[in-house]
């Protein structure tokens, strides 16, 4: 049996659980993970291995074991530390924003002034924030979420499974707006806009298939976001809308995906990180994806966005009509992502990585 390190210090603690909850049925590789801890508080942990690290632990821990590959589920930080594990040992890395972990040297250094200094300033000095592309090209394993970035350059980590859920019979027809409430990386401007316009219809006359509409706004909101809901909220007669002030338990998220009727997913066509241009579904995954994928749900995504996927659709002028008429469209998800199937993908993977 081979014996795999996950490293996740960092940020994305979604993905590591994804990885955990499949390599549990595994009986090919044996995974050891090493979380810090705002990572482990994340995730529901049975009988894995996991070890508690951080930036000034990890090195000394991975000594005391031998591993055929170490995986780093993010590099965003730490930089000086990730440097000295590719040069130790055998590693793959996922890459969540492509174009960040090719940027230069004179684009970092620029970038570092445009916004959070004081952070950015830390990552130059403590962490080694100029070494970025050196640990991504030293890696020479760099994987990928979304199956469309796939190159000779990139390799797909298959981590998403569509888990077994009972179609909803909802009385009012939900439409669930997966991810956190910032005009940053999704259009929520367009979406109350969109909400306020069919209320005016409502009040004028307008008939919608089933009367009852939901919108859940499934992320925390907070500044101009939650200012803008709650004025929407007040301005609503004929609609509902649910949104949270907190963020949103794991509980409760996963209550609200089973109960949707339709994704609807508006993300920004562009965005940034580290001030570094993004492009969704180009250059930067949404983890929308994922969300469509486990929960088995067809998403509406904005008609710029490109993508290959049938249960990916893009909008129409009438968004809500087109809601409706997705309401009995059923995609077989588990012909393509059970469980068994995405697995045996992810050891096939592992087995070249290893």
């Amino acid at each position: 049996m081979k014996k795999i390190a996950y490293i996740e210090i960092d940020t994305h603690a979604e993905i590591a659980a994804d990885f955990m909850n499949l390599m549990n049925d595994s009986e090919e590789f044996s995974v050891d993970y090493y979380f810090s801890e705002r990572i482990k508080n994340q995730i529901q942990t049975n009988n894995e291995a996991v070890f508690l690290s951080d930036n000034s632990m990890i090195l000394d821990q991975l000594k005391s074991k031998k591993y055929d590959l170490v995986i780093m589920g993010t590099v965003h930080r730490y930089f000086n530390t990730f440097l000295n594990i590719t040069n130790k040992y055998k590693t793959a890395v996922i890459v969540h924003n492509l174009n960040f972990s090719k940027a230069s040297k004179l684009d970092l250094i620029k970038n570092v002034f445009k916004e959070d200094v004081v952070y950015r300033m830390k990552l130059w000095w403590k962490e080694g924030l100029f070494n970025t592309s050196k640990v991504y090209k030293k890696s020479k394993n760099l994987l990928v979420l979304d199956k469309e970035f796939s190159s000779q350059e990139y390799q797909f980590l298959p981590l998403f499974y569509t888990k077994s859920i009972e179609l909803p019979v909802n009385k009012i027809f939900t439409v669930v707006i997966p991810g956190g409430v910032s005009q940053k990386r999704r259009d929520y401007k367009n979406v109350n806009k969109i909400i306020l316009d069919l209320e005016n219809r409502m009040k004028g006359g307008y008939k919608l298939k089933n009367p009852l509409i939901e919108f859940v706004f499934l992320g925390k909101a907070k500044d101009d976001e939650l200012k803008e809901l709650v004025d929407l909220e007040r301005s609503l007669e004929h609609i509902n809308i649910t949104y949270f002030k907190e963020r949103v338990s794991q509980e409760d998220f996963e209550m609200w995906m089973k109960k949707a009727d339709v994704l609807w997913c508006p993300i920004q066509q562009q965005t940034k990180f580290f001030s570094q241009k993004e492009v969704y579904g180009k250059t930067k995954m949404t983890g929308n994806i994922g969300d469509t994928i486990k929960f088995g749900k067809i998403a509406v995504f904005p008609a710029n966005y490109t993508s290959n996927l049938d249960f990916i659709v893009p909008e129409k002028e009438n968004v809500i009509e087109q809601f409706y008429e997705l309401q009995n469209v059923q995609y077989d998800f588990q012909k393509e992502y059970s469980k068994q199937i995405v697995l045996e993908n992810l050891e096939d993977l592992l087995h070249g990585l290893t």
